[in-house]
């Protein structure tokens, strides 16, 4: 199975544990810190959301945002996501693989990715980035949020592949491991993937996750 499809396979199967994440006593002064960030930058904005999961952001998106369009590739976080209370008329979730964006109309005027970078290899990066900014037009404010990696709080990393992307192997409550790409870029990865892309960029690491903001560049 490849590493794309094991991601896949691991969030169908983690699908009602994923929010415990978000549960962890050291990690709530920044994730505050984020929401608010979040909602701050997307008031008014017709917003696509890559790889919602199970709409843990969709929600704080849509407490300030005109419109979230959430997009996720599998249905299993996606069913999580539309089980909450969320206005209909503002918020749509709808299955897309990330790799494969196509389709939509050019509506919107910003995108925000929560804790997706992480699992793209680096291989593909540019690749990844040119397709989602497919999907937007220019002028666009494009945020992406993920972690930092934090010893004694992130899962320790159990392998380093030769084009570098690094792995952890994770737990489910049924017993079964999986292994997981987890890459922890830094304030130069990220500048440098946007590079020719972007305008506007900033980076911000926190103590547990990191931000890149940005606005997309004409031919980007």
């Amino acid at each position: 199975m490849s590493i794309v499809a094991s991601m896949v396979s691991y969030y169908a199967d983690r699908a009602n544990e994923y929010e415990r994440i978000y549960h962890k006593p050291e990690r709530q002064p920044d994730l505050q810190r984020l929401r608010g960030f979040v909602e701050r930058t997307f008031a008014g904005k017709d917003v696509f959301e890559l790889a919602c999961g199970t709409g843990y952001w969709t929600e704080i998106l849509s407490r300030s945002a005109a419109s979230v369009f959430a997009t996720d590739i599998n249905e299993e976080v996606l069913a999580v996501a539309r089980s909450k209370s969320l206005d209909s008329q503002r918020v749509t979730f709808h299955r897309q693989d990330a790799y494969a964006l196509s389709g939509f109309p050019k509506k919107f005027t910003a995108a925000f990715s929560g804790f997706w970078w992480s699992h793209v290899p680096k291989a593909r990066l540019r690749e990844f980035l040119q397709g989602f900014h497919r999907v937007l037009p220019p002028g666009s404010r494009v945020v992406f949020i993920d972690n930092v990696y934090v010893k004694g709080s992130s899962t320790p990393l159990s392998r380093t592949d030769a084009p570098g992307d690094t792995y952890q192997t994770r737990r489910l409550d049924d017993g079964s491991t999986h292994e997981v790409l987890k890459n922890f870029p830094t304030d130069l990865d990220l500048r440098t993937a946007v590079d020719g892309m972007a305008s506007d960029v900033q980076v911000e690491f926190l103590d547990y996750y990191w931000i890149l903001s940005y606005v997309l560049r004409r031919g980007a």
